[in-house]
């Protein structure tokens, strides 16, 4: 049974080849297989000289040959050259980056006399069940071992094989084909992961020591044992034998792999019991090693593959102790794990290196993708793009997602009602807030909410002598961002488990102050140790929340006062520390509405239901806007900031169910008064084909006695928006003057502005054109006051 590519290459270049394709073969495939209506896709893999492709393409597929040898597809071509409809193409399916496939998904993937010589099973079929399109097949057809010689018995499956092949898909047919099984297969191919346990063990403790070994893809080493279940090299100690260095005795009598005790690190302790029993599991990571993978204990496992993080979700059966040890090395790649007491031990280890040629190919893609984007102009922050691994902060998916160049975030966890509390944002916006920074090489940086990937970006970008700390208050992420770290970074990471809110360590935070910070989560308010913490002239990065509209904001400390200077819309998980709060939401006729009061103080509501059961004013604005041209760039925001009694009305019934115009489950920005309410929406002016056709107008329904003049407010708002900030190109909107002063100054060393009042600090507005002429601000400054009084 060859093993090497060199072997086959010879074997084709000899003019052998396999089995002829059999008039039952081609029967069953016509049958269980037929082309979709309007033309299908096929992938043959390992497609030797071609002669299944061919096939394919007469049925009326459009086939992807592949084979991982020149001569075979040099005899293919030769012998199937004047077939249309078949590509050939160079891919080792098991360790190239499969960016020749097809972009779109295929609805049939057939493997004729190859699943037997295939090392990685299990990550091979997974990957290739997620190229399937929806009812399409995969097919392998093999030899079995009862019809074959013992000599050959290396190029046939048994039925333990077999059944390990099927198991997760949705449906299976098995059929015959003189001798060969023919095994179609639909998916999805999904197999939930279950910890099992094996048989009570009859001692009164059990000790053992688990390897976690990595291919130079990054894929781990789990073996399929005779008892059903998948498991990691590992096994009891021996006397006094360190468990470093069992791990690495049981890898090599199990597996045939070689490594040395000093590249064997045990990074945590499990504690947990086997039926009754005590169990003390040493985690033993291992850097590096040597050999060729074997079966070297056929008595105890069927064999050994290296699986793809991201689908370890989906493996089926996995002996505990093996589960909890990923669940240690990489913390969320198994859900649902049962409860296991973890010792992690302070050992300092090098990263592990490690990763497929389709990581590289994408994250190039990614960087590419913001580059032209604009969002990472300078050289440092596009180097660090290209070179920070972002898969490996994320390995519960897989990599097309880890990469998305979009606006897409990884969400890593999530808390009991769903929402995500812990993720790896959108490459852009990361990139975008490091820019705003202007990091020096050297720098050493303060982040607040860890994951890994951002801090890692950083300190690419502060250079060998850069540092930064990171800071998170959950447990969970705390221990995530460290293993990864330790899996992936560059050393130059501190992860500290604490309320991002009070700053870092007395002991980390370098003399005169951080040259940079950043927040990583919603933040309601600016905790006044990121402006203590930084240094004069840093700067400091946040998604701040204002009005209950997010916007990520560069600012600048000069003394005890931070400038605004950049400001970039976004979104971000919520606060979890102390500067967490809660906003007061008032609920109106029965759910059907609801008021937020983002601000943090409601207003009185007395009587607003039967206001809302009453007549309604309308006022149109006069105010449009093209397909193309939206309020949501900066509309909203102008309004949070410079009307009295904001809030934001939602509705939770369709348009005709309740008393109002707005969507289902949408906002639209209000102010109230006595018994009254005003709300902003628009409607559509203008269809057309073309979305240049279309247009919308800004119109204000209002409720209640006081509606109409509430309605005047709000339509004000929206001319004054329109004259003084609005621009036609919507990322050319213009940014209030906006700064932020400590909590307690007084109004009369506040500049001219309209003012929001947090807990710790007091946020000043200068829009242009506020010059007294529009409606009384939310909190007017004395300068303000005068001149409207004056107007």
């Amino acid at each position: 049974m060859y093993t090497a590519r060199d072997e086959w290459e010879q074997h084709f270049s000899d003019g052998k080849g396999f089995r002829q394709l059999g008039e039952r073969e081609r029967e069953l495939l016509a049958e269980h297989a037929p082309v979709p209506e309007g033309g299908g896709r096929a992938l043959d893999v390992g497609c030797g000289t071609g002669e299944l492709a061919a096939y394919l393409a007469s049925l009326g597929y459009t086939v992807d040959a592949i084979d991982f040898t020149d001569s075979a597809l040099a005899r293919a071509q030769e012998e199937h050259g004047d077939v249309e409809g078949v590509r050939w193409l160079r891919l080792d399916i098991e360790r190239d980056d499969p960016a020749p496939l097809h972009d779109e998904k295929y609805d049939l993937i057939t493997l004729r006399l190859v699943y037997a010589f295939v090392q990685d099973r299990g990550r091979v079929v997974h990957g290739l069940g997620e190229r399937l399109r929806d009812g399409g097949a995969l097919v392998v057809i093999t030899p079995v071992a009862e019809n074959t010689p013992e000599e050959r018995r290396g190029i046939a499956l048994d039925e333990d094989e077999i059944a390990v092949l099927v198991a997760g898909w949705k449906t299976v047919e098995r059929l015959d084909a003189d001798g060969l099984a023919v095994l179609v297969l639909r998916g999805p191919c999904h197999a939930d992961t279950r910890a099992v346990e094996k048989r009570p063990t009859t001692g009164h403790a059990l000790t053992g020591a688990l390897a976690v070994v990595t291919d130079d893809a990054g894929r781990v080493l789990l073996g399929r044992s005779r008892r059903g279940m998948l498991e990691l090299p590992g096994g009891k100690t021996t006397g006094a034998e360190d468990f470093a260095t069992a791990a690495v005795r049981e890898l090599a009598e199990e597996t045939g792999l070689v490594a040395d005790p000093a590249d064997a690190y045990v990074v945590t302790m499990l504690v947990d019991d086997s039926y009754g029993i005590p169990r003390l599991t040493a985690v033993v990571r291992v850097t590096a090693w040597t050999g060729t993978l074997t079966n070297a204990e056929e008595d105890k496992f069927d064999r050994w593959e290296f699986f793809d993080l991201h689908a370890l979700a989906c493996v089926g059966d996995i002996f505990v102790p093996a589960a909890s040890a990923l669940e240690a090395v990489w913390p969320g790649v198994i859900p649902d794990l049962p409860p296991v007491v973890s010792y992690p031990l302070a050992v300092e280890r090098p990263p592990v290196p490690g990763e497929p040629a389709e990581a590289v190919r994408l994250r190039r893609a990614m960087a590419e993708t913001v580059i032209g984007g604009g969002w990472a102009p300078s050289e440092p922050v596009r180097d660090a793009l290209r070179a920070v691994p972002r898969h490996r902060f994320a390995p519960e998916v897989n990599l097309e997602a880890a990469y998305d160049g979009g606006d897409r975030a990884v969400v890593t966890r999530r808390d009991e009602t769903g929402a995500a509390i812990s993720s790896v944002s959108a490459a852009w916006l990361q990139a975008r807030m490091i820019e705003h920074l202007g990091l020096a090489p050297g720098a050493i940086v303060f982040e607040a909410g860890s994951g890994g990937y951002n801090a890692e970006l950083l300190a690419h970008v502060a250079g060998p002598e850069g540092r930064v700390v990171t800071v998170d208050i959950n447990p969970w992420v705390v221990r995530r961002t460290r293993r990864f770290l330790a899996e992936a970074g560059s050393g130059r990471v501190t992860v500290v488990k604490a309320d991002a809110a009070l700053g870092a360590p007395a002991h980390l935070m370098p003399r005169g102050g951080f040259d940079g910070s950043v927040i990583t989560y919603n933040c309601w308010d600016i905790a006044p140790a990121w402006r203590e913490q930084l240094a004069e002239g840093g700067c400091l990065v946040l998604p701040l929340e204002i009005g209950g509209y997010t916007r990520a904001i560069a600012f600048e400390r000069r003394g005890e006062v931070l400038h605004a200077r950049g400001w970039t819309y976004c979104g971000f998980v919520r606060d979890q520390g102390q500067q967490a709060r809660a906003i007061p939401v008032v609920s109106l006729l029965d759910g059907g509405l609801t008021l937020r009061f983002e601000h943090g103080t409601a207003a009185d509501t007395t009587d607003l239901e039967q206001a809302l059961r009453g007549p309604r004013h309308e006022v149109a604005t006069g105010v449009t806007m093209g397909a193309v041209n939206s309020y949501f760039g900066s509309l909203q925001l102008y309004a949070a900031t410079t009307l009295p009694a904001f809030c934001r009305l939602a509705a939770h019934q369709a348009p005709g169910e309740g008393v109002t115009v707005i969507g289902k489950d949408r906002d639209a920005p209000a102010i109230v008064g006595d018994a009254s309410l005003a709300y902003l929406t628009h409607v559509q002016t203008q269809d057309g084909d073309r979305p240049q056709d279309k247009a919308w107008e800004w119109v204000v329904h209002a409720f209640g006695e006081q509606g109409p003049e509430l309605a005047e407010q709000l339509t004000a708002t929206v001319r004054a928006w329109d004259r003084h900030v609005r621009a036609d190109d919507n990322d050319q909107h213009a940014d209030p003057v906006l700064t932020v002063h400590p909590a307690g100054t007084p109004d009369r060393l506040l500049p001219a502005g309209d003012v929001v009042d947090k807990a710790s600090s007091r946020l000043v507005f200068r829009w242009p054109g506020r010059d007294g002429h529009f409606p009384a601000p939310a909190r007017p400054t004395d300068t303000v006051a005068a001149t409207m009084g004056e107007s």
